[in-house]
């Protein structure tokens, strides 16, 4: 095992993920990728505005594109591995997570499942049970109750 991609969403799932993602890397001697992807900004055409007369937008993208950089840079630089890298990614998580692993050759993938239950994964939808059904890599969902 030579690749390891640990994907978060900045809930309170992330660093329980993270500390199982480090420990398997550190026993392999893999590199570890920190993945977070940010939902792409919506079309102005969706909302009937073109950019000039909705700028707030691209300026809530931008910010929350931000945000997620310094949130990943923190979590890599609190990782016990040598050579973490962080991967800030655009797009649908489900498929940019998939496209991602597939692009860098991953031997795992680890992730967070909250337990929304089956309401919720019926109606938010479910990326950690995605990437089970559809992942050509194995995939390790570590289960994080809620406090």
């Amino acid at each position: 095992m030579k690749t390891m991609i640990a994907a978060v969403d900045f809930s309170d799932a992330s660093m329980v993920v993270i500390k199982a993602a480090e420990k398997m890397a550190k026993s392999f001697g893999a590199t570890l990728h920190l993945v977070h992807v940010v939902e792409s900004q919506p079309s102005y055409a969706a909302y009937g505005f073109t950019p000039e007369e909705f700028p707030v937008l691209a300026q809530v993208q931008q910010e929350t594109v931000s945000r997620a950089e310094v949130q990943l840079r923190e979590y890599a630089d609190s990782s016990g591995v040598e050579g973490v890298q962080t991967n800030l990614l655009q797009g649908s998580p489900l498929h940019t997570i998939l496209e991602f692993a597939d692009e860098c050759g991953a031997d795992l993938l680890v992730l967070g499942s909250h337990g929304h239950g089956v309401l919720g994964s019926l109606f938010l939808g479910s990326v950690a049970e995605g990437c089970v059904r559809k992942a050509k890599l194995p995939t390790l969902v570590i289960p994080v109750k809620e406090s």
